[in-house]
């Protein structure tokens, strides 16, 4: 109970939106009553309605309900005019503290597209959330709203400085090759990059790619390699990570990089029902020639679809919500990040999250001993 009474009293600090005649709830408790239902598994605000009824004397033992249970237009109403970027602070504040610290861990920067806030009528596009999510302990560390995907370049700076990342292995897709933001990781944040690296930064790519000839042809560097070959499923699919230390045989363009040490090529096939795929794959990074470090960070960068996206849509049906008004889908997006880095940090052992999510429904103790109070 006392994680859920601090984080009410973050909530405390958000400004209220609405006039002071309209406020016959409290904000913190409309906030928390949502986050608490998402937890469980409810999907829309007239089922957060219902479960809030149904759990009204549980909410009053830390919640003051001045006028009972908040309608569901009411929280909708709500939703749509609390600021996200304060929500947000408030989220990523406790959120990191209860993440500790983030040495040695990989935070995977990447981004979804929340498919149903779209809203034709208003010529509104689909939301574009970026994410930092910590495989390592199933949290999501922050988020941002970049409004749609091309926004990303720019807002994974913004999501970077809001963050705690320092001595973390931060990833990123090759469209966080940018000398701006690989600065910010290393210079204002002192944590570690795995980036990948496709023609977008033709230069560097061709530089990289010659960097990978010549090693072919000569001792001229350092190098590492590592290889995993993995099994299921009627799939096999095998990995090669070869690394070179490159940090003093850059040419003009590898230098703009901030502290880039290592290049990385990930050669990979995967066979299947007689059929085989391969694939290469370059990245850049500021870790040592290391190659199963580096090969691991990449694995991990890519169970953010798994772990989070797929969670996300699967278990709290994200793409098939249709709340689009105003900070409504920002907001509740927030949530739901939340609410599944909550659950996935105290999942019993070998339960599914949408197992779980069935048994808080239907036993209410199995919620109260597993997820609403300090264990």
């Amino acid at each position: 109970m006392d994680t859920l009474i601090s984080l009410g009293n973050a909530f405390i600090s958000i400004h209220d939106p609405r006039i002071d005649r309209t406020k016959k709830h409290k904000l913190v408790d409309i906030i928390m009553i949502t986050l608490c239902a998402t937890i469980c598994g409810m999907e829309g605000w007239e089922d957060i309605e219902i479960f809030a009824e149904e759990r009204e004397e549980w909410f009053r033992k830390f919640l003051e309900l001045p006028n009972g249970i908040p309608s569901h237009d009411t929280m909708y109403r709500v939703f749509s005019r609390i600021n996200p970027k304060e929500l947000n602070k408030i989220l990523i504040e406790w959120t990191q503290g209860l993440n500790k610290s983030v040495d040695g861990k990989v935070v995977a920067i990447d981004g979804k597209t929340l498919r149903g806030s779209f809203d034709t009528a208003s010529g509104q596009s689909a939301l574009h959330m970026i994410s930092a999510w910590v495989e390592e302990n199933g949290l999501v560390l922050g988020q941002v709203c970049a409004g749609g995907k091309g926004h990303e370049i720019t807002k994974i700076p913004e999501l970077l400085r809001l963050l705690e990342l320092k001595n973390s292995i931060v990833t990123i897709d090759a469209i966080g090759c940018q000398k701006e933001i690989v600065r910010i990781i290393r210079e204002e944040k002192t944590a570690d990059y795995v980036i990948a690296l496709k023609k977008n930064q033709l230069n560097l790519h061709d530089e990289v790619v010659a960097c990978f000839n010549l090693a072919g042809k000569s001792d001229f560097f350092s190098s590492d390699k590592f290889e995993s070959i993995e099994k299921g499923h009627g799939r096999i699919e095998s990995r090669a990570c070869v690394c070179l230390d490159v940090a003093a045989h850059l040419d003009h363009v590898g230098k703009e990089f901030s502290g880039l040490k290592t290049v990385a090529k990930i050669y990979s096939t995967r066979e299947c029902n007689g059929k085989t795929e391969e694939q290469t794959r370059y990245f850049i990074s500021s870790l040592p020639c290391k190659a199963e470090q580096i090969a691991k960070a990449v694995r991990t960068h890519w169970s953010v679809e798994n772990s989070l996206h797929w969670r996300l849509d699967m278990t709290f049906k994200e793409d098939a919500s249709r709340i689009r008004k105003d900070n409504a889908p920002e907001n509740l997006a927030m949530i739901r990040r939340t609410a599944l880095g909550l659950v996935k940090n105290r999942l019993p052992q070998k339960m599914t999250v949408k197992r779980a999510q069935l048994r808080m429904k239907l036993n209410w103790d199995f919620a109260l001993a597993h997820f609403f109070t300090n264990n």
